[in-house]
């Protein structure tokens, strides 16, 4: 059949769907390329996020110059005070303030999403043929590498001014592992926020409202047996707390299984509850 032939028959009759797509293919030249994976599509956008941060480096600050501060501001003012020397309690504070960096870090995915939303990027990537979570799991998967870099960072400053992991490297990387994982989960909350508020500044203030008290509420920097017994009981099934305790004990050669299954546990329900709703409101916007 003749492309000039091809043309009359689409332009002057009703076809059926497999004659329509065969006579694109000749109108075209060639096949139409295969429609992408969920994996693909996924990592393609992931590597959108990584392009972002290589074209706006100051992203970067959030999970270098803020994690060294903090861990050299909270292990000089306050460990002499509270374990009698800095470090003695840099063995304590660097893998619960690992912690509370990454989780605080986590809201910048929902920063990002709503950043598309108000450009026009997101209606574009509803058009495409993909799979419909693959932008949500790319951004998620994008702030992996930062959560990988914070952790680093902070690893290396605390071994500097004294911190010994006595689970060698096999318990600092399931530390981070695990940490990594909850943070991809626990993600999913701020992606939700992106798709329902209306400027990124309302994504970050509520976002500050949640993580502030959720990790100064935690056994982050102090043991909370010093904590009056109502805010022990708190403190105690914050899903903070035990992934701190977690990170903290696999550093130290460890196995605290209840705190990994409590961590473990929390990310399942924070990626089922939060994943699904998200869905349905980015179906629905």
């Amino acid at each position: 059949m003749s492309t000039a032939t091809a043309k009359t028959e689409l332009e002057g009759a009703e076809l059926a769907a497999p004659d329509r797509e065969r006579l694109a293919e000749l109108l075209v030249g060639h096949e139409r390329p295969p429609r992408p994976s969920a994996l693909s599509a996924s990592v393609t956008f992931g590597w959108r996020a990584m392009l972002k941060i290589k074209h706006v480096p100051d992203q970067l600050f959030d999970v270098t110059a803020f994690p060294i501060m903090l861990v050299l501001m909270y292990t000089y003012l306050f460990g002499g005070a509270l374990a009698g020397s800095t470090e003695e309690y840099i063995q304590f504070l660097l893998p619960g303030i690992m912690v509370m960096s990454v989780v605080m870090i986590t809201m910048y995915t929902g920063i990002a999403v709503n950043t598309d939303i108000a450009k026009g990027v997101f209606d574009r990537f509803r058009t495409l043929p993909i799979w419909r979570p693959a932008p949500m799991v790319g951004y998620l998967l994008g702030d992996v590498l930062r959560y990988l870099l914070a952790s680093v960072v902070m690893l290396t400053i605390g071994m500097i001014i004294g911190f010994r992991p006595e689970g060698g490297v096999l318990g600092v990387l399931a530390g981070v592992a695990l940490l990594v994982v909850f943070s991809f989960g626990f993600s999913w909350i701020w992606t939700m926020f992106g798709l329902l508020l209306r400027s990124e500044k309302s994504v970050m203030g509520v976002s500050m409202m949640v993580i502030f008290p959720l990790t100064f509420l935690s056994n982050v920097f102090v043991d909370p047996k010093t904590m009056p017994g109502w805010l022990q009981a708190f403190v105690n099934n914050s899903p903070v707390t035990h992934l701190a305790t977690a990170v903290r004990e696999l550093m130290a050669g460890n196995w605290p299984a209840a705190d990994i299954a409590w961590s473990l546990g929390w990310a399942g329900v924070l990626m089922t509850v939060f994943g699904v709703v998200t869905m349905r409101l980015y179906n629905r916007k």
